[in-house]
């Protein structure tokens, strides 16, 4: 489930999903510790401010989940130039946007989709277990929570 099919922005036409403006956006599970303080690393790293990011549990998230017909524990949305990405592809999408030494990591491209998916779904099934949930945002500072939109 690389990018998810369909009509390129498709969201614009869903009246039910907010309107979010043009930035690339990162939709994270805002309980999981592992997804929380992936987050909060990414906007430390961000520095330009170039992906925008909102929880799943949020309304803008919650109405991305519905649209993309995903559950959200089964992974997170990276949207980006219209595309909606999951998974082990999102991870390079949104490499590739963050730009720098970020690029480096799309060197993990080389393996093939179905072994970075399923290692993505192993983790994905354990998260919980293994790193355990926290209160909403709670590994994200206040300026990263002031960050978040929707």
């Amino acid at each position: 489930m690389p990018e998810l099919a369909g009509k390129l922005w498709s969201w614009r036409d869903d009246p039910a999903v907010p309107d979010f403006g043009e930035r690339p956006l990162f939709v994270f599970d805002a309980v999981c510790v592992l997804c929380s303080g992936g987050a909060a690393f990414i906007m430390r790293h961000d520095r330009e401010r170039r992906v925008d990011m909102a929880s799943a549990q949020g309304a803008l998230g919650a109405a991305l989940y519905r649209h993309y017909g995903l559950a959200m524990d089964d992974t997170y949305l990276f949207l980006c130039d219209g595309r909606a990405f999951t998974k082990s592809a999102g991870y390079l999408a949104l490499f590739s946007v963050l730009g720098g030494w970020w690029r480096l990591l799309r060197a993990m491209g080389v393996l093939p989709e179905s072994l970075r998916d399923w290692l993505y779904d192993r983790v994905a099934a354990n998260r919980y277990r293994w790193f355990g949930k926290a209160d909403y945002c709670a590994l994200l500072s206040d300026e990263q929570r002031a960050r978040l939109i929707g």
